[in-house]
């Protein structure tokens, strides 16, 4: 083992050097994902640490959203750039960067391709397959995103009275009603003179707190 250390060239070793620690690191991230540990060092969307300390009806602005749903992010993912942005440094992807930059390049190098040019090979595909990671991870985040259910993409939607809804200022009653891809119960109000009927079909106006505001649908 000595022997073949000393045999090898400076820019070998350097590159043995970054390779093997950072497979290394590859592999444990691998490990810890596998039993529910984070690979990744950025915070994850999807983590929800904290919530369950906090109050998650409240709702400080009067603008319908809790509060708790605004400062972690979520959105009605309409809009793209709502999702977790791209973020190529994090340390997932420059450990994914170290190991395929190194190992290319010691293969390049001593396959008999001058340093240079190895070294540039090695380059190439660290930064491609960094830039695939980092997409990969994103893809993830959106995923988690989308699966936080937002009672704001009920507006506009029609439900069903399951429990009767009574009249202003009278309380909540339920109405059943599928949103983002699941069917579900839900408390409501009303803003109406009289009570809403269970079996009456509804319209979704407007939510306040964690209950939808609905009208009947004409």
């Amino acid at each position: 083992m000595q022997e073949w250390w000393e045999n090898l060239s400076d820019v070998l070793r350097v590159l043995y050097c970054i390779a093997v620690p950072s497979t290394l690191i590859l592999v444990l991230q691998l490990l810890l994902t596998m039993i529910g540990g984070h690979g990744d060092a950025g915070v994850e969307i999807s983590d929800t640490s904290g919530i369950g300390d906090a109050d998650f009806d409240a709702d400080l602005d009067g603008n319908g959203v809790p509060d708790v749903l605004e400062t972690s992010g979520v959105s009605d993912g309409g809009n793209p750039a709502d999702f977790g942005s791209l973020r190529l440094l994090t340390l997932q992807t420059v450990v994914t960067f170290l190991a395929v930059f190194g190992w290319v390049s010691i293969i390049c190098i001593s396959s008999g391709m001058p340093v240079p040019a190895g070294g540039g090979i090695g380059l190439v595909c660290g930064l491609a397959m960094m830039f695939l990671v980092a997409k990969l991870v994103q893809a993830s985040r959106k995923l988690a995103e989308n699966g936080i259910l937002n009672l704001r993409n009920a507006i506009g939607e029609t439900a069903t009275v399951y429990l009767t809804v009574p009249a202003k200022n009278g309380g909540s009653g339920k109405v059943t009603m599928r949103l983002q891809g699941r069917f579900g119960e839900f408390d409501a109000i009303s803003d109406s003179d009289k009570p809403i009927t269970n079996g009456t079909q509804v319209l979704v106006t407007d939510v306040r707190g964690d209950e939808l505001v609905v009208e009947e649908n004409d």
